[in-house]
């Protein structure tokens, strides 16, 4: 018998308008955080009392037949730096002054707006500039596939949990792939939205708000909720009424890029190389054109910005009381002082390359309705280093396939396509063009449909 810990939120729902109630779930979930979170370390904030009142709330709603929206019982996590109010944002490190925050941020207002469960917040790295759970602040997360691995970053925690099992419902967030990398370490669906589908605040170049879930139904789902305007998102799309839900159709005459070199950066694992081109050829198998596809990212692209968001983040650690910078994670200190050393000019070189990636990836995929590749390079690492090489002076060697469709904008995601010798999970990346979020999770759902039965962390 299934573990009411391990159904999807569209069965509970259904389950739910057939008498099961909340409570129940909330009960089993918080049972398997009880067992796994000691060695997981998923949460930065978990309060199971809370989880079970609001869990009692749900289910006389449910009762009196008055269910509150869309989510309404189903357990969610909610990543750290998404503020949820009365609660701090201390972004991943210790450096951080510990205010409540005043309000909900627009996800999760529209999370509790939807009657979801709030199970608590997950834990990230750093300022979110690792590819890994470290943390001056938190203890490190761990990968429940192999708890001696990481489960990527900067959405750890969320990855941890939705592996493990901790309910249906995940939120990450991502500005270089920290959604799907950790996704694709943990075996999940994560979802980097087309920019400003989802709200977000405070907004910036490339940062987006995503489903982390076990299907793809579940990520459509949770997009129905997310993707509700915002006016204190001033890059926000105006709102669309997508048929998120609506997830079959037909392949045939679908033209695809086979995008298996990056240009920059790390060699792809040849395991991984082999579980990606064995899906491209299951997707042939229903009709879809394969071809394969150049690689359009430049080291000079990677390694401007990589100096913009160090002088990025230098700006705001040069500001800090001495007694608090103290206490920010020294990789991240070593990675940032490069930027303050930068010049203004050397600053403004790099911030020119967000653009010229956008267009590269833009004109590079211009042809294809959607790409696939690989998400990561390489499988999980230890959880213990910051990135698959674990050197402040080449962080981003890892983000070639990710990255530049967060700078274009375009929607993507990652879901599991095979295992390494090592039983780890392997991430395909699907890409579509701007604004299509509807026919990407439709290629997802699709390889759900072709892929061989799936394997569970736990």
């Amino acid at each position: 018998m299934t573990d009411l810990a391990d159904l999807s939120a569209v069965d509970l729902l259904a389950e739910y308008r057939g008498g099961l109630s909340p409570v129940e779930v909330a009960e089993a979930v918080l049972a398997r955080i009880a067992s796994l979170e000691p060695s997981l370390k998923a949460f930065y904030t978990h309060d199971p009392d809370a989880v079970l009142a609001a869990a009692r709330e749900s289910e006389q709603r449910w009762r009196s037949g008055s269910p509150q929206g869309t989510l309404d019982g189903v357990p969610v996590t909610i990543k750290e730096n998404i503020a949820t109010q009365g609660t701090p944002v201390p972004l991943g490190t210790a450096a951080t002054e510990l205010v409540p925050a005043a309000e909900d941020a627009p996800a999760a207002a529209r999370l509790r707006e939807a009657g979801a469960v709030f199970l608590g917040k997950t834990t990230m790295p750093d300022y979110g500039m690792l590819t890994s759970g470290l943390s001056s602040f938190h203890e490190t997360s761990r990968n429940p596939w192999d708890t001696s691995r990481t489960p990527g970053g900067s959405s750890a925690g969320a990855g941890a949990a939705g592996a493990a099992g901790y309910g249906p419902l995940h939120l990450g967030t991502d500005i270089g792939g920290s959604i799907r990398l950790p996704a694709a370490f943990c075996g999940l669906i994560g979802v980097k939205p087309s920019f400003g589908r989802v709200p977000v605040d405070p907004p910036y170049i490339g940062r987006v708000i995503g489903p982390m879930t076990r299907t793809v139904a579940d990520a459509a789902l949770l997009m129905k909720v997310l993707s509700q305007a915002d006016e204190r998102d001033h890059m926000c799309l105006p709102y669309s009424d997508i048929d998120w839900q609506t997830l079959n159709f037909d392949p045939a005459g679908v033209r695809v890029g086979l995008h298996l070199e990056a240009g920059v950066g790390l060699d792809v694992e040849p395991e991984i190389r082999t579980a990606v081109d064995e899906a491209a050829r299951l997707f042939e198998n229903t009709g879809v054109t394969v071809e394969p596809m150049e690689p359009f990212v430049t080291r000079e692209m990677i390694d401007g910005l990589d100096l913009f968001w160090r002088t990025r983040l230098w700006s705001d650690l040069s500001m800090l009381p001495g007694d608090r910078f103290e206490r920010v994670l020294p990789y991240i200190v070593e990675w940032a002082r490069v930027g303050g050393d930068a010049s203004g000019v050397d600053v403004y070189r790099g911030f020119s390359q967000i653009d010229r990636m956008s267009v590269a990836a833009s004109r590079a995929t211009s042809r294809y309705d959607f790409v696939l590749s690989p998400v990561s390079p390489t499988s999980a690492f230890p959880a213990e280093w910051a990135s698959p090489v674990n050197d402040p002076a080449k962080p981003f060697e890892h983000i070639g396939f990710t990255v530049p469709f967060n700078m274009s904008g375009q929607p993507s995601l990652s879901i599991n396509c095979g295992y390494t010798t090592a039983g780890l999970p392997i991430g395909l990346q699907i890409t579509g063009r701007r604004f299509d979020d509807l026919g990407v999770l439709r290629m997802a759902a699709l390889f759900e449909q072709l892929r061989p039965e799936q394997r569970t962390a736990v």
